[in-house]
């Protein structure tokens, strides 16, 4: 993580958007039957679209599309299916002035997405999933969002054990920004995620939260996604909750934020930013 005030801004310089004096915000838009937070909602073309717009206009700096689940459990949909459900939302937005990120860990569907118009990848697996996608985000030369990923969604509870987690997964970051560096992915181009709630327990996901600083020894910009996360269940409003986490976060110097209510998160990372003037 750089400065909380130079992360925001170099992100949304390598995503063409303008500068900000903020976090950015990155509001989720699941184009699937099965997410855990609004799995269905959504499936539907026109209402994802529609709900694009609608958080686009709440204040989403970026909105990320995906089309498929990676709650925990979640099995793996086919290549095809993943692309019709989300291509038809990415241009429609894209057409719309909308800045777009496609969530998938498939390199074939990262390049059809960028070519219908989506701006930034953001892959939960940090391009282990996919052999092809760091030589795929390397010739497309877009801001790739690398998260610490240690197995599928099927089976990541099995790999919830660590030492320091800390430092295993500052350790394991690095690890991935040397690879995709060595396979052609400009450092510049690379975001790094903590991954809250993949392959890591409640305890393990407030002490990332608690030591998100220490993610700055790597060097880039930092993404932070726990909205509504199942560790944020000490509240009854997840959304509440995942606006508090958003605002320490971004005090933190976090870059972004990934969220479902993004008219809330943004007032949070706004009181965060006056903060740190």
């Amino acid at each position: 993580m750089t400065t909380a005030t130079s992360a925001p801004a170099n992100l949304a310089a390598a995503a063409g958007l303008p500068s900000r004096n903020r976090s950015l915000v990155m509001g989720i838009l699941n184009v699937t039957p099965d997410s855990f937070s609004d799995g269905g909602r959504y499936l539907a073309t026109g209402r994802a679209i529609a709900h694009g717009v609608e958080l686009a206009a709440a204040g989403a700096d970026i909105v990320d599309v995906g089309g498929e689940s990676t709650r925990p459990g979640a099995g793996r949909v086919s290549c095809a299916e993943e692309k019709r459900r989300v291509l038809p939302v990415i241009r429609s937005l894209a057409a719309a002035g909308v800045t777009i990120s496609i969530d998938t860990t498939r390199a074939e569907v990262a390049d059809a997405a960028l070519e219908a118009g989506a701006a930034i990848v953001n892959d939960v697996s940090g391009g282990l999933a996919d052999p092809r996608m760091a030589s795929r985000v390397a010739a497309a030369d877009v801001p790739y969002v690398a998260m610490h990923w240690r197995a599928p969604s099927s089976r990541m509870h099995e790999h919830a054990v660590y030492d320091d987690v800390v430092a295993e997964v500052v350790g394991e970051l690095s690890e991935r920004v040397d690879a995709l560096v060595a396979a052609g992915v400009r450092r510049e181009r690379i975001i790094i995620d903590p991954g809250f709630g993949f392959a890591k327990k409640s305890q393990h996901n407030w002490k990332l939260l608690a030591d998100l600083p220490a993610l700055s020894v790597l060097g880039r910009p930092v993404l932070v996604g726990a909205s509504r996360k199942s560790f944020l269940g000490i509240v009854r409003d997840r959304d509440a909750a995942t606006a508090a986490v958003s605002a320490l976060a971004a005090a933190a110097g976090a870059a972004c934020v990934r969220v479902h209510d993004v008219r809330r998160t943004l007032t949070a990372v706004q009181v965060a930013a006056a903060l740190n003037v």
